[in-house]
């Protein structure tokens, strides 16, 4: 009996010390609405097919 006790006791400690965190994803709606108006100053600017990269707050031309 103590030896049930005794690994119990241990798979207890070892999924408890175990655990994952999970973290929400940093994209927001507000992040998604940047990105289509940065997008869309991109095209004006660089003209189709000449974006070379869009983030949340700039983007660069070929």
């Amino acid at each position: 009996m103590n030896r049930a006790i005794a690994f119990a006791a241990a798979l207890a400690a070892a999924a408890l010390l175990s655990a994952c965190v999970f973290a929400p994803p940093v994209t927001t709606s507000s992040d998604s609405a940047s990105i289509t108006r940065m997008s869309e100053q991109a095209v004006a600017t660089c003209g189709a097919g000449n974006v070379k990269e869009v983030n949340a707050k700039s983007y660069s031309c070929k």
